[in-house]
């Protein structure tokens, strides 16, 4: 991220209605998440303790923005049988709820006749996106910021679509 990049807290805070954030990977490869990820594999422990270091300035970020009234979606296209770190992710998604967030999940094989980005993104207020740029293996690339309104209206429709037909998370079961 360049140093005249808006960092996320920035355009979280920026945003007035909406944000939502679209996961199409089976696997990431986030630095701040390698040590919980190793522990879980290891002991099948994830850390869900909303104040918990890991977890706490999330929880609050997300919580102070509902409570402005915005909305926070996130929806995850997932392949099945879920690979260790969807499993991973699944297993903690009860903090990013109690904070706010609306979470579902739809398998890949119901997403085949949409139309989707190239790449991950959150889309603020309908019209600002933040791509998420991975590379092969998960690990973070970059970010890129675009305000381009075809590129906005292929996220807001892909979302749309994918929310539509995607099962809420606490109804979602791992296959």
């Amino acid at each position: 991220m360049s140093s005249n990049e808006p960092k996320f807290a920035e355009l979280l805070a920026a945003c007035t209605r909406s944000a939502v954030h679209l996961e199409m990977r089976d696997a990431y490869a986030v630095d701040n998440e390698a040590d919980d990820f190793e522990t879980w594999i290891r002991t099948g422990q994830r850390d869900t303790d909303p104040a918990s270091e890991y977890w706490a300035p999330w929880v609050d970020l997300i919580s102070s923005t509902v409570a402005r009234g915005v909305t926070v979606r996130r929806a995850r296209i997932v392949s099945e049988p879920v690979s260790d770190y969807i499993r991973y992710e699944h297993a903690a998604t009860d903090v990013n709820v109690r904070a706010g967030e609306q979470v579902r999940w739809l398998p890949r094989c119901h997403a085949s006749d949409l139309a989707l980005p190239g790449n991950d993104f959150w889309l603020f207020d309908d019209h600002l996106i933040r791509w998420h740029h991975f590379a092969g293996n998960g690990a973070w690339v970059r970010q890129e910021i675009s305000e381009e309104p075809l590129a906005a209206k292929l996220c807001a429709e892909a979302f749309e679509a994918v929310w539509a037909r995607a099962v809420p998370h606490d109804q979602y079961e791992i296959h």
